[in-house]
């Protein structure tokens, strides 16, 4: 990406109202972020409070400064940034909706390996926990697989100091920017990490480690993975989200079984007990359950979903992409006899509501849910 490009990208997604989904929705639907903002009157037939934010945030100052720091912090220290179009945006991160516009990257690990792995638990690990974690984590070196976590005290590092010690690539996904580590004792894995693995956020430097970013960070985690491990949680905590998360990515859950009763093994234990967990107890349990021997990598099964009322020219678009596959707005003005005009403001309707897709090259396809 371009200097030009990466400006507008990173811009776009500080205006008020645009998270993940909607700035992906503008970007493939526009081209490029640069387009939103020069041609955004043209969602004020269908989105106007858009178009009216769009508007506004193009002329704020403050804006376009922290757009810019921004951009010499990527320069002065090297960063990566995986914008969700590239080829190098994780491929399994990019199945799910509400993936991230683009990623800040600072490591050395494909974020595309064969198999990843997320790992997550209770900051307050016990030490049959932790023992878990390094067993867990031994048995699986002949796989090789990426082993993600959040970087956090208990279970998280724990996680990341096993993989170093075992030869494995492992990344730390941050609920903060790439200037600082948080917690600061975690530094000197951290630094290891950059050269066996790798550090990802998708905030802006100087990012506070604000609890609310912290749910955000885990659906990375989450999206990243082919299957995440709860080894130890509580009822309530981060773990838990994480494992929530993957679930309704149709990822594979497992969890460590503990005893009843024990305050660290009542989320693992509530896991199973709602069926949205298999139970693991060590490595050969995971790799009989992923399929690995055999290599035979679980397929994500994804059905669509349309619960929104449609126009008559909606109507018309969905029924031939539904039919069809794919197509570019010339065959979908030409089958449906619609004028442009309107069959581009359907389609951007579509699009802002998740119901159809821009893929590369402009062809239009009906949305794929994560839903199980």
């Amino acid at each position: 990406m371009d200097q030009n490009a990466l400006q507008y990208t990173l811009a776009l997604t500080q205006v008020p109202g645009i998270g993940s989904v909607i700035g992906k929705q503008l970007i493939s639907h526009f081209g490029n972020a640069a387009n939103v903002f020069r041609r955004y009157e043209e969602l004020a037939p269908v989105k106007p409070r858009l178009a009216i934010l769009i508007r506004q945030a193009s002329k704020d100052i403050e804006m376009w400064k922290r757009t810019e720091a921004e951009m010499k912090f990527i320069e002065k220290y090297k960063l990566k940034v995986l914008f969700f179009q590239d080829a190098d945006y994780p491929r399994r991160l990019a199945d799910c909706y509400d993936s991230p516009v683009y990623l800040f990257y600072k490591g050395s690990a494909d974020l595309n390996a064969e198999k990843t792995i997320g790992i997550v638990g209770t900051r307050s690990a016990t030490d049959y926990g932790k023992a878990v974690t390094r067993d867990l984590i031994q048995g699986l070196r002949q796989e090789e697989p990426l082993i993600v976590s959040g970087l956090a005290y208990g279970i998280d590092s724990q996680a990341h100091r096993a993989a170093l010690d075992n030869g494995l690539n492992t990344i730390g996904v941050l609920g903060h920017g790439l200037d600082r580590i948080y917690p600061s004792n975690n530094k000197a894995i951290a630094e290891k990490m950059l050269g066996q693995g790798g550090l990802l956020t998708e905030f802006f430097s100087c990012t506070e480690p604000d609890r609310e970013n912290f749910p955000q960070r885990n659906r990375i985690i989450a999206g990243l993975c082919d299957a995440i491990i709860v080894v130890e949680a509580a009822e309530e905590g981060g773990a838990l989200i994480t494992a929530d998360i993957a679930h309704t990515y149709n990822r594979d859950v497992f969890v460590v079984p503990g005893r009843i009763g024990d305050r660290y093994s009542g989320g693992c234990n509530m896991l199973i007990k709602q069926k949205k967990a298999d139970i693991v107890r060590n490595a050969d349990d995971l790799i009989f359950e992923m399929g690995w021997r055999e290599a035979e990598l679980k397929t994500p099964v994804v059905q669509p979903k349309l619960f929104i009322p449609l126009t008559l020219d909606e109507e018309k678009i969905i029924g031939l992409l539904s039919a069809e596959g794919e197509l570019n707005i010339d065959e979908l003005c030409r089958k449906s006899g619609l004028p442009v005009n309107k069959t581009a403001i359907a389609l951007l309707n579509l699009e802002l509501e998740n119901v159809v897709r821009c893929r590369p090259g402009k062809l239009y396809s009906v949305s794929q849910s994560q839903a199980r």
